[in-house]
């Protein structure tokens, strides 16, 4: 019998090591990268639950920051790496979250986080220049709508404040926090924010539509608005010089369904175990208006919560949802999953010389049941990773 055992205690930092520790490298059942016939396989995690403990209603934002479509940090992965590990009261505050909805109104909702219990129980509680094109340009622009309207390009849809989306359900966006929200307040636009979807414009001799003589033309942009958004406040609390970075994704809930498939959200496993070491990501990139583009790249180096790499990209494509390709045992087929979000730019110095990286949030497996609660709105349904 599962259940929840529901503690607010606080838990010791070595032992809050040791359960991050667990959940990103315990995968159970692998296949050895040296076995004859390993498969890249999606690994199975014992998830935790992230669960609301309270709801705060504040005041109405002014939304007044300015759009930025992507964000520039110098601490890079040694930097990261070399930050002291949160306390668990830390933890909770970071993956507490505001939800704006769109008659301008907000709330705090202040989480528990726990693991589930098999006949028993736990709980944690108690235990110069920006460079972003790395030499010949890589990206691939999507054209035909035999492209853009498939699987897995028709997953990337437009947020009117410029950036990229991922759809990860029948209503629901993935992207990253800095999209809508600057760290200190929301952005312009916010309250009225709109995602757009690339359907065909088609044009008819007549004047109107009709199906016997109509001829495509060019995409155009179909928009849905939002009805409200999820900002984890380690974003809000943060910048992109310190915790912030982390914490760059945020999810948004449309009016009305889209009617398209999408893509699922998964664990971010190890570097090594992506195959061939590499991530994909489609967005649209401001440098080529009105195109979606795809590019896919090595993974240079990487934290618990940041994948640095060197794909080509540009502004625009920030909020990208990164996604690898792995065989998934229980089905016993093949299927793509985000890991992570595509977050920005970094100038790094490594060793006293400078060296610029674009990188992706990962979704780590409290990053998962954060994501996976907000869409399902029900734990036990966020249970495989």
């Amino acid at each position: 019998m599962w259940r929840v055992v529901l503690s607010m205690a606080g838990i010791p930092g070595l032992l809050l090591l040791l359960l991050m520790l667990l959940l990103l490298l315990c995968a159970v059942g692998q296949v050895s990268p040296s076995g004859a016939h390993w498969k890249p396989t999606w690994p199975a995690y014992r998830l935790p639950v992230i669960l609301p403990q309270s709801t705060l209603h504040l005041a109405k934002p002014d939304f007044g920051a300015e759009a930025k479509l992507e964000v520039s940090s110098s601490c890079g992965p040694q930097c990261h790496k070399g930050t002291p590990l949160p306390t668990y009261e830390e933890v909770k505050q970071y993956l507490s979250y505001e939800t704006l909805y769109a008659n301008g109104s907000r709330t705090e909702t202040q989480v528990g986080i726990y693991v589930l219990g098999s006949g028993g129980s736990e709980s944690l509680g108690k235990s110069r220049r920006k460079r972003q094109i790395y030499g010949y340009d890589s990206r691939f622009s999507i054209f035909g709508k035999d492209f853009l309207l498939n699987y897995p390009f028709s997953t990337s849809v437009k947020l009117s404040t410029g950036c990229t989306g991922t759809l990860v359900s029948e209503k629901h966006v993935l992207t990253a926090a800095h999209c809508i929200h600057d760290g200190k307040t929301y952005v312009k636009g916010t309250q009225k924010l709109r995602v757009g979807f690339l359907k065909p414009k088609v044009k008819d001799g007549r004047g109107a539509n009709n199906s016997s003589t109509a001829v495509p033309e060019k995409m155009k942009f179909q928009w849905i608005r939002v009805k409200r958004t999820h900002v984890p406040k380690g974003w809000i609390k943060g910048n992109a010089n310190d915790i912030g970075m982390d914490y760059d994704y945020a999810l948004l809930e449309l009016k009305k369904l889209h009617k398209r498939k999408f893509m699922k959200i998964g664990v971010s496993p190890p570097a090594k175990q992506l195959p061939g070491g590499r991530i994909h990501f489609s967005g649209y990139d401001n440098d080529r208006l009105g195109n979606l583009v795809y590019r896919f790249c090595d993974v240079k180096d990487e934290t618990y919560d940041l994948l640095y790499q060197q794909c080509d990209a540009q502004p625009g494509a920030s909020g990208s949802g990164v996604y690898v390709r792995m065989w998934k045992r229980q089905q016993q087929k093949w299927e793509r999953k985000i890991i992570g979000i595509f977050s920005g730019h970094q100038w790094v110095d490594m060793n006293g010389s400078p060296q610029d990286f674009n990188v992706a949030v990962r979704i780590t497996p409290l990053k998962y049941a954060q994501i996976c609660y907000w869409i399902k709105g029900n734990y036990l349904d966020c249970r495989e990773g």
